[in-house]
């Protein structure tokens, strides 16, 4: 087995991580291969495993990277912009669903077939811990509200999972006449109906 130099293997790791954001992109990650990922980073496709134990792995590490910088965007945009709930809570499903239908990386996650394989390399405890991961990013801010008599609902925990699953509706977009209009009208009826009177 080759080893390489601490620069080397830096230089291989960004190439195949860059590789892999364009493919994946593109392609997804069923049709993405090992060998794709490493010709252009001038390894073998067997030397990928000194670096992921499996595309899977790097997939999960660009989405990752990938979601920290859109959460950081889209509170700039939505929770952090303004205080009124329901302005926030409508930015920031508008700017989800936004993100969803034109970011490649993102856009072939969820409308792709990526989706369900990545969904079975996870146990349901840790399918568990994704989910509540994906809402700890405006969580605060849910529960801040709820406090305050602010917004209404079950909990601030349920309150942001059903803000969350309404971006599931950019799955339908091709089935849902009217898509765009549909989804402002329901982004401004549930942002609406969760602000409490």
């Amino acid at each position: 087995m080759r080893s390489f130099s601490e620069s080397e293997r830096s230089r291989i790791h960004r190439q195949i991580r860059e590789t892999g954001r364009k493919l994946f992109a593109r392609y997804g990650l069923r049709k993405t291969t090992i060998s794709e990922l490493t010709t252009p980073a001038g390894i073998a496709a067997s030397t990928f495993y000194q670096f992921y134990d499996s595309k899977e792995e790097l997939y999960l590490e660009l989405l990752e990277a990938e979601g920290e910088e859109i959460a950081e965007r889209l509170l700039a945009e939505s929770f952090e912009r303004y205080d009124d709930p329901e302005r926030a809570i409508e930015a920031f499903l508008l700017a989800v669903m936004e993100e969803i239908e034109t970011n490649p990386l993102v856009h072939q996650l969820m409308v792709g077939d990526d989706f369900e394989h990545l969904r079975a390399e996870f146990s349901e405890e840790e399918w568990a811990t994704e989910q509540n991961r994906d809402i700890e990013y405006y969580l605060p801010y849910v529960e801040a509200w709820f406090e305050a008599g602010r917004i209404e609902g079950p909990s601030p925990e349920v309150v942001a999972h059903a803000v969350r699953s309404l971006a599931f509706l950019t799955l339908h977009e091709e089935d849902i006449p009217m898509y765009h209009d549909v989804k402002e009208t329901l982004v401004s009826a549930v942002a609406r109906g969760l602000v409490a009177d």
